[in-house]
């Protein structure tokens, strides 16, 4: 998707430099903690001030700036299938669908832990839908595979029924290696191809406050040194990991974005990495986390402006707090994508599924999501002025019949760009009745269990699929990942 207006910019120049100057000040003097001592080694090799009785890193601001300048402000993610390689970056939009949630729920079987079959069965609707772009971590967390095999399951049924941009989870590092090399062997590529660019991506969260874990900085330099994507993404929920004041709680998200994005850009200068945003408010009276607020909005529209001072592209998300694919789920979810389209955000994750504030994913709710995601990528075409004298021709057309539905100016358009939603119903009410009054909530249901019945696995080479198949086979046998990292 690429962006036709402007970005909202609620701060001005100052007020970004000040949220900037107090993101420094905590680098400098305050500190982050990195609870990995290769990366802390790293740090301290660069000239770094790392504490001998503890993980904690200080930095100088200019020594920060020069490593997140090395940073690239764009560049491109190559699955498997080459056709579908997003570009990250400037005015362009990449989304992908609800990622992580330990349940799934439908209208007809209700919440549940999840299991390989939904994991399954939310990548074909993943890839089935034009509007997602790429796939983010696993759309339900399959818990009935094993904890030391899962992501080789998981990433194989990712690479074989989608060819879309993918990621893998930095959770130690046997996961990380055998995700770099089932990447790898799907596409067919050999390692020097494979690190020639980027060709999938890993998001890693710190432990806010101030803190950055072993395995999330394990994978991310892994991922680094072979010039993959790295999206940072500090969880700073404002009232609880971080303060309750918006331009507080952004400058803590800076500060920990840019400790790791340093620490990459040391590792490998030139890597591609990510301005990740997560800020937003917890409910005072529950500390419950609040998604689609103002604050959130707000939150998403700046951390845009901090990204572009940054010149790094930017990850937001479309999340909600709402039990149920509800009205309140759809409110929060579209005022969600405003605050984080209208601060032109980069990269979307979470934008089809997701509920419960990230505890669940809603097959209803994907379907009803993407029925917005495309009235969003249609709201943000360019608006065309070129057609003038068709418009004349049409207004000309309309003569005496007092109306323009019928003209063949008007139809021409409809069927080349207008947005016709799937959802919708345009009966009138007595027809709607007749029909069985269905809602929105049941389309949906009827949607999305015909586009699993009619889903087509994308084509992949048999002699890579058999590749691929015996490193999983090979990988099981030798025990796979230790479950403590």
């Amino acid at each position: 998707m690429q962006y036709a207006d402007k970005p909202i910019e609620p701060l001005d120049a100052d007020g970004i430099e000040r949220i900037h100057d107090t993101a420094m000040r905590i680098l400098e003097e305050i500190g982050i903690d990195f609870l990995n001592e290769e990366a802390k080694t790293i740090l301290k090799d660069a000239g770094c001030d790392v504490a001998s009785d503890s993980d904690q890193v200080r930095r100088d601001r200019d020594f920060v700036m020069q490593q997140v300048a090395k940073a690239p402000s764009t560049f491109m993610i190559t699955p498997r299938n080459p056709s579908r390689k997003i570009f990250i970056g400037g005015d362009k939009l990449a989304l992908s669908p609800v990622s992580s949630p330990p349940n799934a729920t439908d209208i007809d079987r209700g919440r549940r832990a999840d299991n390989r079959t939904d994991y399954q069965n939310f990548l074909k609707l993943s890839q089935t839908f034009n509007c997602l772009h790429m796939i983010g971590g696993y759309p339900v967390e399959p818990v009935d595979l094993h904890a030391s095999t899962r992501h080789l399951d998981a990433l194989y049924d990712k690479l074989t029924l989608t060819d879309k941009a993918s990621h893998a989870y930095s959770l130690g590092a046997a996961r990380v290696e055998d995700a770099i090399e089932m990447f790898r062997i799907a596409a067919g590529l050999t390692h020097e191809e494979f690190e020639a660019t980027p060709r999938m991506f890993t998001n890693i969260n710190s432990s806010s406050p101030l803190k950055h874990d072993w395995p999330m900085l394990d994978g991310a330099m892994r991922l680094a040194r072979r010039n993959q994507c790295v999206v940072v993404t500090p969880f700073t929920l404002a009232g609880a990991m971080a303060p309750v004041t918006l331009p507080s709680a952004l400058a803590q998200q800076t500060a920990e974005c840019l400790a790791a994005i340093v620490l990459l850009q040391t590792v490998r200068p030139g890597a591609p990495v990510v301005y990740g945003a997560f800020t937003s408010n917890v409910d005072m009276k529950s500390g419950a986390p609040a998604f689609g607020t103002p604050e959130y909005m707000r939150a998403m529209q700046i951390s845009g402006q901090l990204a572009r001072r940054y010149k790094l592209p930017l990850r937001a998300s479309n999340a909600n707090a709402a039990n149920c694919a509800d009205a309140q789920a759809m409110w929060e979810s579209v005022f969600s994508l405003w605050g984080s389209t209208s601060g032109h955000a980069n990269m979307m994750f979470h934008a089809a599924g997701w509920l419960e504030g990230g505890l669940a994913a809603s097959f209803e709710k994907f379907v009803m999501d993407c029925e917005v995601l495309q009235q969003f990528i249609y709201y943000h075409q360019p608006v065309s002025t070129t057609d003038g004298d068709l418009a004349f021709d049409a207004i000309r057309e309309v003569g005496s019949s007092g109306h323009c539905f019928g003209c063949d100016h008007t139809q021409s358009r409809y069927r080349t760009a207008f947005y016709s939603p799937f959802l919708s119903d345009w009966r009138n009410f007595e027809t709607w009745q007749e029909a069985g009054s269905e809602t929105v909530l049941e389309r949906a249901n009827r949607l999305w269990k015909q586009l699993i019945k009619e889903y087509t696995p994308p084509p992949m080479e048999e002699s890579l699929r058999d590749e691929l198949e015996a490193f999983v086979i090979k990988r099981k046998q030798e025990g796979g990942a230790p479950t403590d990292f």
